[in-house]
């Protein structure tokens, strides 16, 4: 049944009075509020500890619900790591959609169009799953809301992701539950530069040295970038904030369950795409009142984002099999939303890459698969004979352009921040992620974690073994044959880069983002 207006209400409030109290008792199965920002690393929310970005609404779902500190995905990339939100399964298990820019394959089912198929009204504003394409007009997500209005600055999203959610609530069928997904498109790139500065409040001193990643110089440039960053990131929060006063006043928020994470790690160099620990591991609070146990709480347990499905349909308590997914490669929060200290502990988690941005002849990838245990974090790459951001004759394009780019780029080969951010790697790291977040300090030629190497490696590919992972049954090109339906070609790329003079102190500014 749809809104009626307030003039039409008054006019048949004796009716509808009725009708609502039937509504209230059909409509018993919660609403779910998903909430994702686009390259937004975990480090950068108050909640989890940062000064110089305000997250007051973040903070607030924290302190009123969980907040999850270990949760991860397992593809720092924007696609494939969409992709496993919306499946439940690891990126080498999903064929064409482990890729950046993929077809996504028909045989797959999203856990949205699940709960559309059970009765819920599903929707989205802004950006949902991609980029890449999909078959026969699918909706993975949900019908779209993408009313727009000024934006801060001119490389920012016209849409104006509160306002869409308003016009959802006010159109749908109020008998129903829903699921609405706020895909924020911030705060990845392009951004105005110096608006952190000008238009955000920002100071420069703002930023302390620890603030900076040692793969990063310490310069006027990388610190506007990153408080142009930050800027971009509290313009998200500033529209979830605006979405839980919505819920308040409609009296449906101890109805609603709502999480809040982000994709992937910030558009920096060495972190969005890379499968470090900057770059995966991910922001998530969730909030849910009545039901999340002891509010405030922290759990300390990892989290994959394969756990997101099974959890939406046991909220939506439409068993996997009625479901009609394939089965899940992670598994549902409710028991540690209700804090069940019987819960088995999650030992391990593995990530993988595969094709990013257009960046090498051929479609070609980086292949990496990694395994976290305890504070150790282990990486195979498969072709370390290839750049990892791609070649230098395109730009290093699978590293975003950027003044952080610019700077270290500038400085040469020779420079220990092109080495780390650009140059090639060796084909096993391990690193000790409490001692070395950074993942700068590879511990892998060291004779005294050989064997622990050994074992991590053997633990990683026995796992990846038993989820059919094509790299482990010696398909070495099984995922660069997919087709890339991204606008651009390698050959443009080269054509672009070799015309141009540097990548520019301001990030390509004039380019309003996709």
């Amino acid at each position: 049944m749809k809104r009626y207006n307030l003039f039409m209400m008054t006019a048949l409030v004796g009716s509808l009075g009725y009708t609502a109290t039937a509504q209230e008792e059909k409509q018993t199965r919660p609403n779910i509020l998903f909430c994702v920002a686009d390259d937004a690393s975990y480090d950068h929310f108050g909640a989890n500890g940062c000064s110089w970005v305000k997250t007051p609404n973040f903070d607030r779902v924290a302190k009123e619900g969980i907040r999850f500190t270990n949760a991860y995905t397992p593809n720092p990339k924007c696609s494939p790591s969409r992709s496993c939100i919306i499946t439940g399964r690891n990126p080498w298990q999903l064929e064409a959609a482990a890729n950046h820019w993929p077809v996504f394959p028909a045989k797959f089912k999203s856990v949205i169009e699940a709960l559309r198929d059970n009765g819920y009204e599903t929707a989205l504003t802004g950006k949902g799953w991609g980029p890449g394409d999909v078959t026969d007009n699918r909706q993975l997500i949900g019908k779209t809301y993408n009313q727009s209005s000024q934006a801060p600055t001119k490389q920012m999203s016209k849409i104006d992701y509160a306002k869409n959610f308003r016009t959802f609530l006010d159109e749908r069928e109020t008998d129903k539950p829903f699921f609405f997904w706020y895909g924020c498109k911030e705060p990845h790139r392009a951004y105005e530069f110096q608006s952190g500065v000008k238009k955000g409040g920002k100071r420069l001193d703002m930023l302390t040295k620890d603030d900076i990643p040692s793969y990063w110089p310490d310069t006027e440039n990388v610190r506007h970038d990153m408080l142009d960053y930050a800027f971009e990131l509290e313009w998200c929060d500033t529209h979830l904030g605006r979405m839980l006063a919505m819920l308040e006043e409609e009296n449906m928020m101890d109805n609603t369950l709502i999480l809040v994470t982000s994709d992937n790690g910030m558009p920096f160099p060495r972190v969005k795409g890379h499968p470090y620990q900057h770059s995966s591991h991910m922001p998530l609070v969730a909030m849910w009142k009545g039901k999340i146990v002891d509010p405030g709480r922290i759990c300390d347990q990892f989290v994959s984002f394969t756990d997101f499905a099974p959890t939406f349909l046991e909220v939506a308590g439409i068993s996997q099999a009625k479901s009609g997914m394939k089965p899940f490669a992670g598994r549902s929060l409710i028991e540690l939303f209700e804090g069940k200290t019987t819960v088995p502990e999650r030992k391990y988690l593995i990530q993988g890459r595969e094709r990013n941005d257009i960046a090498r002849p051929n479609n070609l990838g980086y292949p990496v698969r990694s395994i976290r245990v305890g504070n150790l974090f282990y990486l195979y790459n498969f072709n370390p004979e290839l750049w990892p951001c791609g070649n230098p004759e395109a730009g290093y394009l699978d590293t975003d352009k950027s003044p952080t780019k610019t700077e270290i780029l500038n400085r040469g080969k020779k420079s220990e921040y092109w080495q780390a951010c650009f140059d090639f790697r060796t084909q096993q790291e391990l690193y000790n992620v409490d001692k070395n977040p950074n993942c700068m300090n590879n511990l892998a030629q060291n004779p005294e974690y050989q064997g622990k190497m050994a074992e991590l490696k053997k633990q990683l590919f026995d796992r990846l073994k038993a989820e059919g992972d094509p790299r482990m049954g010696g398909k070495d090109d099984y995922f660069d044959k997919f087709p890339n339906v991204s606008p651009r070609t390698y050959e443009t790329l080269v054509k672009r880069h070799s015309a141009r003079k540097g990548d520019g102190k301001k990030s390509g500014s004039k380019k309003k983002r996709k």
